[in-house]
């Protein structure tokens, strides 16, 4: 019965007031801001404390996105350098809520010193969380969807995702055009984020005109489906937006099949093997990667200065850069030239 009526509360309509810790204002990690940027933790708090042996649970949303096995693999690389263990479930898919809040909710426990989840909603694991918040477990929030009442949270500024991509076509077409966006799962603050930037920007230009904006809900079928429609409805389309590499490679299969490959640049977000390979090929205009190998050592790093009693800000902001061909064999790179050239990007860009 209990974990019925958590299931449901997570799932069905959530009182606000209920969300937050009475300590935490409503959490926007694009705005919030007690934030550091992930290359400024050590120089401020110094070396991460010795944690060897220690445990830590991980809940990604899902395996079925290169994108999550990707910050999976930097959590172990991460795991390897600090002599910790890591425990690593994911849901059985991009939808799977209530698996995924089963996961979390067995992780809530002294084996683990705390967890590090990647909801698939923004109030989906809101239950399980309470309960580690009870346990004395700190919890934090990896990239994606955002549990406002989260007392920390790693990961990119989603907005800037969109903003990037919008620069990209305002630089390239000062004559503007018309444009879509394809956009993810409807009310999730990185869907809500990539789309609400990208908008902003191309509009705020005035020579663009956003013809299209609908959901594709992370999917590459769907994503197909979508900008075959859009593209036989606005033949003199641009370019298209999609909030993630799965669905941007999705539209560069409708571009393809219509021949439109050379007047339509698709760009996605998260920075996938199979979109740089996608790139590489010619395929896809860009993606803006967020690095989620890196992002998954950051956060381990953090979750074990927690674990250890360190006071750090709300949000630790991880890299994001919009790859193109152009320049995507520096963020190839070896690891020191990789993090020398996104800090580099970092500071440029703020």
């Amino acid at each position: 019965m209990r974990k019925l009526l958590m299931v449901g509360l997570a799932l069905g309509a959530l009182v606000p007031s209920a969300l937050f810790a009475a300590d935490l204002a409503p959490l926007n990690p694009d705005s919030e801001p007690d934030r550091i940027s992930w290359w400024e933790v050590s120089k401020k708090f110094g070396p991460a404390p010795d944690v060897h042996g220690q445990s830590y649970g991980v809940v990604l949303k899902t395996l079925t996105n290169n994108y999550w096995r990707l910050l999976g693999d930097g959590y172990r690389k991460g795991a390897t350098q600090s002599g910790v263990k890591v425990d690593i479930q994911a849901a059985q898919g991009e939808s799977d809520q209530m698996g995924q809040l089963a996961m979390m909710e067995n992780m809530v426990g002294p084996q683990f010193k705390a967890l590090l989840i990647s909801p698939q909603t923004d109030a989906n694991l809101q239950p399980a969380i309470d309960e580690a918040n009870k346990a004395g477990i700190p919890v934090i929030n990896v990239d994606d969807a955002v549990v406002s009442s989260i007392a920390h949270f790693v990961g990119t500024e989603q907005r800037e995702n969109g903003v990037r991509v919008a620069n990209w076509f305002v630089a390239k077409y000062p004559e503007g055009g018309e444009v879509a966006v394809i956009e993810g799962q409807a009310g999730v603050f990185a869907a809500l984020q990539r789309t609400g930037g990208f908008k902003d920007t191309i509009n705020k230009n005035g020579k663009f005109k956003v013809v299209a904006s609908v959901p594709g809900n992370w999917d590459r079928q769907q994503s197909y489906d979508a900008a075959t429609n859009i593209l036989q409805t606005h033949p003199k389309l641009i370019g298209i937006y999609c909030n993630n590499d799965t669905m941007a490679l999705g539209a560069v299969e409708a571009v393809k099949s219509l021949g439109l490959s050379k007047q339509v640049h698709v760009f996605g977000t998260d920075g996938t093997d199979d979109a740089y390979s996608s790139i590489k090929a010619g395929d896809m205009e860009g993606t803006v990667d967020s690095f989620p190998v890196l992002t998954g050592e950051i956060a381990l790093d953090a979750a074990e200065r927690l674990a250890a009693g360190q006071k750090l800000p709300r949000v630790i902001a991880t890299p994001q850069v919009l790859v193109t061909r152009e320049n995507m064999a520096q963020f190839k790179a070896d690891e020191k030239t990789v993090r020398a050239a996104l800090i580099a990007d970092a500071n440029a860009t703020h």
